[in-house]
């Protein structure tokens, strides 16, 4: 500790006052008063004069506010010049231990972490009058202002200076380190050694390279023993890759490696538990056997059997309120049906019925699956044609009861669509009908259906008037109508659990964030809960019983045995593998781990990767590390080994598109315009239908097996992979494949993290079993999550940008040529795929930019028509070409002419 300085007066009064400075602050006494000022609140102390007396104030101490008053000039004098002088020798001394950390991290080639900035910076003196201080910058750069960011950008240079030199003198160690050498971006990741570092790694970039460098150097440097290092990967295979590399690349470079783990986030967990309680828990078995759904259905069943109540309430859910939950009053969702009769696009219900709304189909399939009889639009009975009016058709009648029932477009306001004019007219005249002729009308509105409990008030109402209801949930739909499954609700309400547990949620919380207007639809998020809440309990029972434990419970009780104490970390470097696929209980226990002085995470991630939302991944872990476990630097590494550029460019301008993402830049390393893959990139073949898929399959394996034979691809054998949105696209590989190719079939999401060199996509369709994926993300999850992605298919693109990045030679695409994925289309649109085989690209549809336009004849002859027909009812009498503006000969009639 420097030794103290002092100054010494006495007051008119005869008391003696002393300030003393030391380097951690100042201390002012007079008689038995003492006031501690710490350096960085300096500045609070001031001197004042009026007329021939002196005051001495400290700031932000009311009681102590004039501690020396009336003192004579010169003593005034004195004291002023001794706090003057206090306050300069202060800041001399704080810019002294500053200077002389940045000399040793210069000497020692050392990184200066955010932990030691922010300490420096608690003891930086406040600058008087708004004057920075000036010293001279190290570099030799000139003056530097010492403000709070000046500091800071002066620590970033000295940074930026250190790791160039460590990269320049351990040449050699990044060389070999690995097997490859590294990067210079690379590099400049393993030497970015503070607190917090979130690298940022495009596909195929060696992220796993910068982690088993990271290990080895700061073994090599003496920055952490090999027993204080610990790896967490997302599975098991990802956990025996660092190992394996951390075992073979250490020894390769002479560097102990005996302690260093490599683990994934759920065995660490158990180990800490084990630890800090003496006994290790059991995951239960039915969670290692994937056999969780199996399980909610055992308990779904019970609670059923046990309860009429929930037995109601669960197929009231399925079948009524489960389907399209994010429809919207003001964007309604796109109609499925054509009636011939009206000549008009619908939406149709279980029996079959097209009618006019989403809102209407609720009613429609409320009235079937209770056995009501109805007739859709009946005319009116009276004649209501006059020179203002067509004649009336309600929208629903009722024949055992003689009731009418209008199902009325208005929003919670009363409002209608913005786009309607006259309807509330419309409506005050056919309410005036009703009453003139004496007919009964029953009436629900949008709002209700959709927002509130207008079916459970219809319900009433219409047993009310007489009608005998008979509720059936198993009454089945006509052929072609699909039904929300039990299997569909267990998905949900798992994923449901999975976002409540990892986010530690109770029910208080859950029912505040109802509460807060995180759902538009509160009654149907009210029934869902209903629902989820004994589910929930009864899920915890099992694991009691059972004494289990399950991933996410395990995750947060390890979080909370690290935060209490119950376990010390003894891990001074924390990595995290493919931090995109953090959830909430992953990210707090990071936090934990990290949570001492003197600990260092790095995280490697990628958020255009995020896929595993339906495990509980929560993007914003990746997106917002820094406010997730505080400040420090981020690097990209935007150098891919895997992909030829044509992919990189094709797969990045497709999912950048979402604006909740990084931005980022990626470069392949294998641009050689000389090299034939180079010029391969992403390639779509269309066909009839999916019976011609593994013959377009199998032909592209014969173009590769004589591309190899004829020297054009310089290899004797290459990889193909076939990725299949779902598991059921299996079923379309060909039987065999040519010698040479070496061929496998994979689920996308069970293909992330590996490559081949080349890759099939094989079913890329917009019907059933779509991809993108026709199962959007439930609004409730709004409410056990932390934040969602807004922008249409979000994770799908993502998914997509994985399957397209596997590849490190050439992609191809099979779609439909008749109904093909809105991402074929957006791909074609944006001209960044290239056709292939015996048929034409289709035409992207101009008027909803989804579909693509097929010929199609009716009672006006042939014209072009848009495949996601009854959504889109674009028509033309001649097919546009690329970029081409509708001609006159072309129409947009809202329905088509047959």
């Amino acid at each position: 500790m420097a030794v103290p300085v002092m100054w010494r007066g006495t007051t008119p009064h005869g008391e003696d006052w002393v300030l003393v400075r030391r380097d951690e602050g100042f201390t002012l006494r007079h008689g038995p008063d003492e006031i501690h000022i710490p350096a960085s609140g300096a500045d609070r102390i001031s001197v004042t004069r009026r007329w021939w007396r002196t005051t001495v104030n400290v700031a932000g101490v009311p009681e102590r506010a004039g501690v020396l008053h009336g003192l004579s000039g010169d003593e005034g004098r004195r004291l002023e010049e001794a706090v003057q002088e206090a306050l300069s020798g202060s800041l001399a001394a704080w810019t002294e231990r500053l200077s002389t950390a940045i000399e040793t991290s210069r000497r020692d080639l050392r990184w200066i972490t955010e932990e030691e900035v922010t300490a420096l910076l608690s003891t930086r003196p406040s600058i008087a009058d708004g004057e920075p201080a000036v010293v001279g910058h190290a570099s030799g750069a000139g003056p530097l202002w010492l403000t709070e960011e000046g500091t800071r950008r002066w620590v970033r240079t000295v940074n930026d200076d250190v790791a160039a030199a460590v990269i320049q003198s351990r040449r050699s160690f990044f060389d070999t380190v690995e097997s490859s050498p590294l990067t210079d971006e690379q590099a400049r990741a393993v030497v970015t050694y503070d607190n917090r570092v979130n690298v940022i790694a495009a596909a195929g970039s060696g992220k796993t390279s910068v982690m088993v460098a990271r290990a080895a150097y700061a073994v090599s440097r003496e920055l952490a023993r090999p027993e204080e290092i610990v790896l967490l990967a997302f599975n098991k295979d990802a956990a025996t890759e660092l190992q394996t590399r951390i075992q073979r690349r250490f020894t390769a470079a002479g560097l102990p490696a005996q302690g260093v783990e490599a683990t994934t986030f759920h065995a660490f967990g158990l180990k800490i538990i084990g630890q800090a309680t003496g006994r290790k828990p059991t995951v239960a078995p039915w969670l290692t056997n994937n056999d969780e759904l199996g399980i909610l259905s055992q308990i779904v069943a019970e609670l059923k059997a046990a309860d009429p109540r929930f037995r109601h309430a669960w197929d009231w859910f399925r079948l009524l309120l489960f389907t399209r939950p994010e429809e919207d009053f003001a964007e309604p969702s796109a109609p499925d049906a054509w009636d011939p009769v009206r000549r008009a696009t619908g939406y149709r219900a279980m029996d079959g019925t097209s009618v006019k709304s989403e809102g209407e189909r609720w009613v429609a399939n409320f009235l079937y699956l209770h056995g009501v009889t109805y007739e859709y639009e009946r005319p009116y009975p009276h004649d209501t044609a006059d020179a203002e009016h067509r004649q009336y058709h309600p929208d629903f009648y009722y024949p055992d009861i003689d009731v009418w029932h209008e199902h009325w477009g208005l929003d919670a306001n009363g409002n209608p669509h913005p786009g309607w004019t006259d309807y509330l007219e419309g409506v005050a005249w056919k309410r005036q009908l009703h009453r003139e002729h004496g007919t009964t009308l029953v009436e629900t509105t949008w709002a209700e259906v959709m927002e509130g409990d207008g079916l459970s008030r219809l319900e009433k109402e219409l047993v009310g008037h007489g009608i005998r209801l008979d509720w059936d949930p198993d009454r089945p739909p006509v052929r072609g109508v699909k039904v929300v499954t039990d299997a569909d609700m267990l998905r949900l309400v798992r994923t449901f659990m999975l976002h409540v547990k990892a986010n530690s949620l109770d029910r208080l919380e859950v029912e505040r964030r109802l509460g807060a207007g995180l759902v538009r639809n509160r009654r149907r998020a009210s029934i869902f809960l209903d629902l989820y809440w004994p589910i929930h309990d009864a899920w915890q029972v099992r694991l009691a019983a059972g004494g289990y434990v399950d991933f996410e419970d395990m995750l947060v009780q390890a979080a909370d045995h690290l935060e209490s104490g119950r376990y010390v970390s003894p891990y001074r470097l924390v990595m995290v593998d493919e931090l995109q696929d953090a959830s909430q209980a992953r990210a707090r226990l990071t936090r934990a781990l990290v949570a001492q002085p003197g600990r260092h995470l790095l995280a490697v991630g990628d958020d255009w990767q995020s896929i595993n939302r339906f495990a509980g991944a929560d993007l914003s872990v990746v997106t917002g590390f820094h406010d997730q476990f505080g400040p420090g630097p981020t690097v990209h590494l935007t150098k891919t080994f895997r992909c030829h550029q044509s992919i990189t460019d094709t797969a990045a301008s497709f999912v950048r598109k979402n604006p909740a993402q990084l931005r980022k830049t990626v470069v392949s390393v294998h641009d050689r315009p000389a090299d034939p893959a180079a010029r391969e990139g992403v390639q779509l073949r269309t066909v009839p239908s999916a019976a011609e898929v593994p013959r377009a399959i199998g032909d592209f394996l014969t173009q590769l097996r004589d591309a190899i034979r004829e020297g054009v691809i310089a290899a004797e054998s290459v990889s193909v992979d076939v990725l299949g949105r779902y598991h059921q696209d299996r079923g379309l590989m060909p039987r065999e494949a040519p010698p040479g190719i070496h061929l496998a079939f994979r689920t996308i999401h069970s293909a992330k993290g590996l490559e081949a060199d080349y890759v099939v996509i094989p079913n890329l369709s917009a019907g059933s079993y779509a991809f993108p994926s026709r199962i959007a993300d439930d609004s409730v999850l709004a409410l056990a999550m932390t934040g969602g992605d807004a922008y249409p298919h979000a994770e799908e693109r993502r998914l997509f940008y994985v399957a397209l990045t596997r590849a490190r030679r050439g992609v191809l695409l099979i779609s439909p040529e008749h109904n093909p994925s809105p991402f074929v289309t957006e791909l074609v649109q944006d001209g960044l795929v290239r056709g292939v085989g015996p048929r034409p690209v289709a035409t992207p549809c101009p008027g909803c930019r989804v579909g693509v336009l097929r010929p199609r004849s009716g009672r006006t002859g042939h014209f072009w028509g848009c495949s996601t027909f009854p959504a889109c009812t674009y028509t033309c009498n001649t097919v546009p070409l690329p970029g081409e503006r509708p001609s006159k000969t072309m129409s947009t009639a809202r329905r088509p002419p047959f």
